[in-house]
């Protein structure tokens, strides 16, 4: 009886060595090699690749260094107020947001930005008049910070301290004129980088509908302002790519304004524009004043050939001469009703 058993349990791992080695003849086409970097295979179509949930961890570029995204963040708060555009269109349950004004003169409300920010679960005011405040952002408790190499340079440690930081750099990147590689870049620390594109490839299509809108105003002088309570500043065309690239219109000759742009009502009516755009700063606090009001009353105002000819237009200033998609829309609308 013990014989019979023994020639079966040989028998059995005979069979189970012949099968291993088998297995081990076979060539690597269908398998990779341990330590290969070739991807496995798979049956999933492109369509349903591309549905499939964005892959962390993840490494993303930081400045020159990297960092690593361990988990798809669900809390992202900005260390610079100049990301703000640039977070609003992304799906988020929570954000917390550094504004350039204090919260009550921001536009954080107004009707541009109220159905982006209605879209949050969670919005909290982690810094205001561009200063990040550390104690609520540590209060926030995010999964990763978002901010900018120069601007975060100085709080960058007790940042990292707080959440996974993420940079990006200023030195080769301007948030003016670069905001879609910016946005690009905030996609994949986000995985959403399909988002990303569809938010550029709207823009872009925005600016050419309205660029074909105002074709028969290309020879018309266009000048847009930022009116301050005290101040007035001229915009230039590098400044406004959104509007004079984008829209093709004209700048007028600006070789009178100094280096930080602010202008005159006397300077102003040496420019003298064919359209002329006022750019308010207390749009959504009327308390504040806006010196126009001043020249508007006096004989220099009235002599400019745009209000002669009733071409002066008012719009939100911190939005239309702002960072990002959602305001540069919003004045690119504004310009194109205005100019059409």
């Amino acid at each position: 009886m013990k014989k019979h058993v023994f020639a079966s349990v040989l028998i059995a791992v005979l069979l189970l060595l012949s099968a291993c080695g088998a297995k081990s003849g076979q060539t690597n086409e269908s398998s990779p090699a341990a330590g290969s970097t070739a991807a496995p295979t798979t049956s999933a179509s492109p369509s349903e690749q591309a549905a499939a949930p964005a892959a962390f961890p993840r490494d993303i570029d930081s400045a020159g260094s990297t960092v690593t995204i361990k988990e798809q963040p669900k809390k992202v708060a900005l260390a610079t107020w100049t990301l703000l555009e640039l977070l609003f269109p992304f799906d988020l349950p929570s954000g917390g947001v550094t504004l350039p004004f204090a919260a009550a003169n921001s536009s954080l409300g107004s009707d541009v930005y109220k159905p982006y920010a209605d879209k949050f679960d969670e919005l909290k005011i982690v810094g205001e008049s561009t200063k990040v405040n550390l104690e609520a952002m540590l209060a926030y408790g995010p999964d990763v910070i978002i901010g900018a190499s120069k601007s975060n340079q100085d709080i960058k440690p007790q940042l990292e301290q707080i959440a996974t930081t993420a940079l990006y750099d200023e030195e080769k990147l301007s948030i003016r004129t670069d905001w879609p590689q910016i946005l690009t870049w905030m996609g994949g620390v986000l995985g959403q980088e399909e988002q990303a594109q569809k938010v550029i490839d709207d823009f872009t299509a925005k600016q050419e509908e309205g660029k074909a809108k105002l074709a028969g105003r290309s020879g018309e002088t266009v000048l847009f302002v930022q009116v301050r309570e005290k101040a007035v500043y001229v915009m230039s065309a590098p400044s406004l790519p959104q509007y004079y690239e984008g829209l093709g219109l004209t700048p007028p000759d600006l070789s009178i304004v100094d280096g930080n742009g602010q202008i005159s009502l006397e300077g102003l009516s040496q420019i003298n524009p064919d359209h002329l755009f006022l750019g308010y700063f207390n749009w959504t606090d009327k308390s504040l004043g806006a010196l126009t009001d001043e020249w508007e009353q006096g004989g220099v105002w009235k002599s400019l050939k745009a209000v002669k000819g009733n071409h002066v237009y008012s719009f939100n200033g911190e939005l239309a001469f702002g960072i990002g998609p959602i305001g540069q829309s919003y004045g690119i609308d504004a310009v194109v009703d205005a100019l059409k």
